[in-house]
């Protein structure tokens, strides 16, 4: 039987979930959960990379590619200063990779996966379900028909409001969706909101780890 076209854009999406809603249940195996989540999604987007192709084709070019990094600077200031301001979907438990008893030296290793998966995985992942499927399904369930950024009211709120309710922070996150899905709108190019998306979670990252402010990972 045909592999369905969707399943690419889906498939990492839901696993992804699906570690993520294991954490709660397997607390002192949070650590383990995400590496093999990272391993694993990043497995499934690699094998099904040829059905991402067309979305990411074409270069940018350097004012794309600049606009995109600005981009997510902008979506990182915007999830990191209101802090304490706005209102929450429920409370992050945060990642601490030096609080699960590990060695040094294997809590580094953490450090890394974790970076790897917030910084690579997600932004693709993420894009490649939001705003390259969903965005274009909402449209019409016959998404490969749809051009790449096709805009409408009705899928644009779709993907923006749903990104959001994804997140903790939710007024962050409709900023986020709201910025990165306007630069697919914009480029009808993959690249730019992977690029602002890894931009946001990579500063993230780092001031994480400068600042020891778990709560944000």
């Amino acid at each position: 039987m045909p592999q369905k076209p969707w399943v690419p854009y889906v498939a990492p999406f839901a696993v992804f979930m699906l570690f993520t809603a294991l954490a709660p249940v397997w607390p002192d195996g949070r650590p383990l959960l995400y590496i093999a989540k990272t391993l694993v999604v990043g497995a499934l987007l690699w094998h099904w990379r040829k059905a991402y192709r067309p979305d990411v084709a074409a270069p940018l070019g350097a004012k794309g590619y600049g606009l995109a990094v600005a981009a997510g600077l902008l979506v990182l200031a915007a999830w990191v200063l209101p802090e304490n301001f706005l209102p929450q979907l429920g409370q992050p438990i945060g990642f601490d990779p030096y609080g699960f008893g590990w060695p040094p030296a294997a809590a580094i290793g953490l450090i890394a996966v974790r970076l790897t998966g917030a910084a690579v995985v997600v932004p693709v992942m993420e894009e490649i379900f939001w705003r390259s499927f969903i965005l274009r399904y909402a449209v019409n369930p016959d998404f490969r028909s749809v051009p790449l950024g096709t805009f409408s009211w009705f899928s644009f709120t779709v993907v923006v409001v749903l990104f959001a309710l994804e997140h903790h922070r939710v007024v962050p996150g409709l900023f986020a969706g709201i910025v990165y899905t306007g630069l697919v709108v914009a480029q009808k190019n993959l690249r730019g909101p992977i690029l602002a998306h890894a931009v946001t979670n990579l500063g993230l990252g780092v001031y994480v780890l400068s600042t020891e402010a778990w709560h944000f990972w």
